[in-house]
């Protein structure tokens, strides 16, 4: 009977033990969820580009010049700073970026973001953002868009668009030569 009891218990023990941990990480994965990591693939004129960054959602809260300050460096988007890899040397805008991968940072204001392409990649948000890393920036300006909750980085007609909220900043790329 002793022995039964005993492995009842371990039995007993081994399901609460389980039960913990999966929701643990239940709760782990729903609190990371809010702004979940994405990736866009795409190619244009012979140049592979890949974009991975974690796409927060506008959740009825003010963005611009509230939750993403203007005229200070965002990490455009959340958690890790968002990278861009390109294979080959592009042209952006009618600026040059030689091939690499690129933390992309973004300093929005009210008429016009500065977007930057900056060679250190491996950064979690901006807080150790250093500007003479950048090999890249570049002025657009910024277009009204319907309202997008959570924020989209994607790769359409030779252009990489950036688009939260009501805004919609986009870059035109071609190869380089």
């Amino acid at each position: 009977n002793w022995c039964l009891l005993y492995q009842y218990i371990i039995i007993m023990k081994a399901i609460l033990l389980t039960a913990a941990l999966l929701f643990s990480f239940s709760v782990l994965t729903t609190a990371q969820s809010k702004s979940p990591k994405m990736s866009v693939e795409g190619s244009v004129e012979g140049v592979n580009i890949v974009i991975d960054y974690s796409a927060p959602s506008v959740r009825e809260r003010e963005i611009w010049g509230e939750l993403v300050p203007y005229d200070k460096v965002w990490r455009t988007g959340a958690n890790e700073a968002t990278t861009v890899e390109f294979d080959k040397p592009v042209i952006i805008d009618g600026s040059e970026l030689p091939a690499g991968k690129y933390a992309l940072f973004t300093i929005p204001s009210m008429d016009k973001w500065t977007i930057i392409f900056n060679s250190d990649p491996n950064q979690w948000g901006a807080y150790k953002y250093d500007p003479s890393l950048d090999v890249l920036r570049l002025e657009t300006g910024i277009q009204p868009a319907d309202h997008q909750e959570q924020m989209e980085i994607s790769l359409k007609d030779n252009h990489l668009n950036i688009q939260w909220e009501k805004s919609l900043v986009s870059l035109t790329l071609a190869a380089k030569g």
